[in-house]
């Protein structure tokens, strides 16, 4: 059986590790940690689980960080997580039985990575990332924010997902600041880091700079196709929140120059069409997203949502809204298939009710 080494980074995190350590601990034979400045109890918490602590003195660079961290691994693989992940019990008992078909012909692994969750735990918001890579092959960490792990050989995708569990109540602006300081020591961006910068702008509000980066990055022309594709629908919020909804249209139809429309594209188009109350146009692009196959192992940031639940419960309102009740509880129905326990399908089932009783009460009376 292939052994594995865990590798994490860690600073100020006494809340979650030990959280993250027990859920995977059965799972690797060697843990070490890599610790950038913790201030609090974080290294005695590391001492109950492993003797190989390291001191890492942080220079604004996770690559940096995470390469030291796998150089002190000495298993086949070497695995990260961050301490705010976790394995569910089911998924590490498929992660135990995928240790176990390992073989020299695997040269790295990529799991799911559940970010995002609704009202009954189920996750939405999901994307594949390399977690297990073979020591000796070679890989590098790249990138001093939203690092990649680099490497070749042949990757294999399996199911057990890791799952992550933040307990954090805000959005930091470290990223954006390990950005600053990168663009003004006048240190090269590549097209990767142009991406998340450019996110990373407008996930504070910083539209002008946001679009001008992420115009950037796809005038290159050198971005990864993902990339390329989120990168428009990020572009076309920074023209919507700031109320050029043409420019808006534009960004997210100019991501099918990079492929066919990704269901999470149309549902964006038919938002914008429900905001100027153009409820059929918008009934097309939800349609068309309900027959948009989803692409889990593209490597992409997938909205699961996109490809059920939420066209399904727009169709419901553009429905409505066009007099075609039937039609609107029907999809209502369908979205219900994929969320029942979500608060807008409730509402509308009410709704729904009230509309019918009404309709009986007015055949009874005649009036």
């Amino acid at each position: 059986m292939a052994t594995i080494s865990l590798c994490m980074i860690v600073k100020n995190e006494e809340a979650v590790l030990a959280r993250c350590l027990d859920s995977i601990r059965a799972g690797v034979d060697e843990i070490i940690i890599a610790d950038t400045g913790s201030s609090d109890n974080t290294k005695e918490i590391a001492a109950h689980y492993t003797d190989k602590i390291y001191d890492f003195a942080w220079i604004d660079d996770f690559s940096a960080a995470r390469n030291f961290a796998f150089s002190k691994a000495t298993m086949d693989f070497v695995m990260w997580l961050d301490a705010d992940d976790v394995f569910l019990p089911e998924d590490l008992s498929a992660f135990l039985a995928l240790k176990e078909t390992l073989t020299e012909a695997v040269d790295a692994v990529a799991l799911p990575y559940h970010t995002a969750f609704d009202e009954a735990g189920n996750p939405v918001f999901s994307f594949y990332r390399t977690r297990l890579v073979r020591r000796h092959a070679d890989h590098f960490w790249q990138g001093r924010v939203h690092e990649a792990l680099v490497h070749g050989g042949r990757t294999i995708y399996a199911t057990p997902a890791v799952t992550h569990r933040s307990i954090k109540t805000g959005y930091s602006d470290r990223n954006l600041r390990i950005y600053e300081k990168q663009r003004a020591d006048g240190e090269p961006f590549c097209p990767r880091d142009l991406f998340y910068y450019g996110r990373e702008l407008y996930y504070h509000r910083k539209y002008g700079r946001a679009k001008e980066e992420l115009e950037a990055f796809l005038s290159e022309g050198k971005g990864w196709n993902e990339n390329n594709i989120e990168a428009c629908k990020i572009l076309s919020y920074c023209y919507r929140d700031t109320g050029d909804l043409p420019a808006a249209f534009q960004a997210l139809t100019r991501s099918f120059c990079y492929d066919t429309p990704r269901a999470e594209i149309c549902c964006e188009l038919g938002a914008l069409w429900m905001r100027l109350k153009k409820y059929q146009t918008a009934v097309f692009w939800y349609e068309l997203a309900l027959q948009i196959p989803q692409n889990e192992t593209s490597g992409a940031f997938v909205s699961k949502d996109c490809y059920g639940y939420l066209p399904c419960i727009q169709l419901c309102v553009c429905y409505d809204k066009l007099g075609e009740h039937e039609k609107a509880e029907a999809y209502n129905r369908k979205a219900g298939i994929y969320r029942p326990s979500s608060p807008a399908y409730q509402h509308n089932l009410a709704y729904f009710a009230a509309r019918a009783a009404a309709a009986h009460t007015q055949d009874s009376t005649g009036i």
